[in-house]
């Protein structure tokens, strides 16, 4: 069966989002992709924000593309009291409902959990917000940089000497957007296993970072450490870092393994450390982290980083280049695995972007559609909830809809 006849494994499922921006978005696209029927709410008055970041084409965001593809667009303005009410039908047809607004915001609009709660008992409701529906700092406005910042990951991420630095990518947003999808896809498994009725999913950005960090919270229990950033390497895990080549450029080893310890000294000329009794763990690795990486690093400043590259994959050592979008581009496994689709823009013009994750063997998810414009499938949403053209209209005209 070939990816664009599979049957999609979420078909079938209606979900209904609120969001804006990066997380709630994020977390409906994952449902998308794998068949869900996603029904997007947006401001008749520019839609989401993300439409208008980063780099454009036509006055669209690229980014907007993958965001949001395989969803309808439907632009209702939920400050009216129409707009309300379409949304209020919808949530009531609908399996799933992802939100990311300020906690309180629904409820002023009659949307929150509670009053859909009593109208549609089967609704799951998923709410992703800077600090959660409870709580002290509920009302508080919190993007994905301040759940990093307040979950732990800022202060351990760059160098000891330097400010705390932020990732390239929007990290907190997205992780907190993986357990939406992961949360909405529990609760509908017991609601149809369990004979279980809808429930709501409370998300908070820093609590989706803080999930992510590790030992932290038992080694400063225990021991009272507090981990500091450490730059390139990974503390207590060695040799795990990355290490400068002879052309200027860098390649990341993993070697803390034991046996992969031993073949990487053989594999640069030191059996005396691959030999050496003190090194077979890790345990006795880390006192002479310092050691070790002096001995690695000047193995590869003498060699460039294609043959630094080749000896390790010899030697079974893990090892990579530090790819940037053209290295990906350009890979061979890559493609191999389809992680690079090719879709058409308007005018024709070719559009390259990632593929879906993860992969599923018998029913695997497909881009059916990119991101579509602001409101285009508004008066076919409203026809669904039996909205006659005259009426569709007369919204129109009041500004209701676009």
């Amino acid at each position: 069966m070939s990816d664009a006849t599979a049957a999609q494994p979420l078909a079938g499922v209606k979900v209904l989002e609120a969001g804006n921006m990066i997380a709630a978005p994020f977390c409906t696209r994952i449902l998308a992709e794998f068949g869900a029927d996603v029904i997007k709410v947006e401001d008749p008055q520019g839609g989401d924000q993300l439409r208008q970041w980063r780099k454009m084409y036509q006055g669209t965001s690229l980014w907007w593309l993958a965001q949001a593809r395989n969803k309808r667009s439907l632009a209702v303005d939920l400050r009216t009291a129409e707009g309300q009410e379409i949304v209020r039908s919808l949530a009531c047809r609908s399996d799933v409902l992802v939100e990311n607004f300020r906690p309180g915001t629904l409820e002023r609009w009659g949307l929150g959990w509670e009053a859909l709660h009593r109208l549609h008992p089967a609704l799951v409701m998923v709410r992703l917000s800077g600090y959660g529906q409870t709580g002290p700092y509920k009302d508080r406005p919190g993007f994905g940089v301040i759940g990093e910042a307040m979950g732990g990951m800022r202060f351990v991420t760059g160098y000891p000497d330097q400010p705390p630095v932020r990732m390239g990518i929007s990290i907190g947003d997205s992780i907190a957007a993986l357990y939406g999808a992961i949360g909405a896809l529990i609760a509908l498994h017991h609601r149809t296993a369990n004979g279980g009725e809808g429930q709501m999913i409370d998300i908070a950005l820093y609590e989706a970072v803080f999930s992510m960090m590790e030992s932290l919270v038992p080694e400063f229990d225990v021991l009272g450490f507090v981990r500091e950033r450490a730059g390139n390497a990974l503390p207590g895990i060695v040799p795990s870092n990355t290490y400068p080549t002879a052309d200027g450029k860098y390649v990341i080893i993993g070697a803390n393994g034991d046996r992969i310890f031993k073949r990487l000294m053989q594999a640069i000329g030191r059996d005396d450390l691959a030999t050496d009794p003190t090194l077979t763990t890790n345990e006795g690795r880390v006192p002479r982290t310092a050691e070790l990486d002096a001995v690695i690093g000047d193995w590869t400043r003498s060699h460039d980083l294609e043959h630094t590259l080749a000896v390790l994959e010899r030697a079974e050592v893990p090892a990579a280049r530090i790819y940037d979008v053209r290295d990906i581009m350009a890979d061979p496994h890559y493609a191999a695995r389809g992680m690079i689709e090719q879709h058409s823009l308007p005018g024709d013009r070719g559009v390259k972007l990632p593929a879906i994750v993860p992969k599923l063997s018998a029913t695997p998810g497909r881009t059916r559609w990119l991101g579509p414009r602001l409101g285009q499938h508004t008066d076919e949403v409203l026809a669904e909830l039996g909205y006659d053209d005259a009426r569709s209209a007369a919204l129109r005209a009041k500004a209701v809809i676009r």
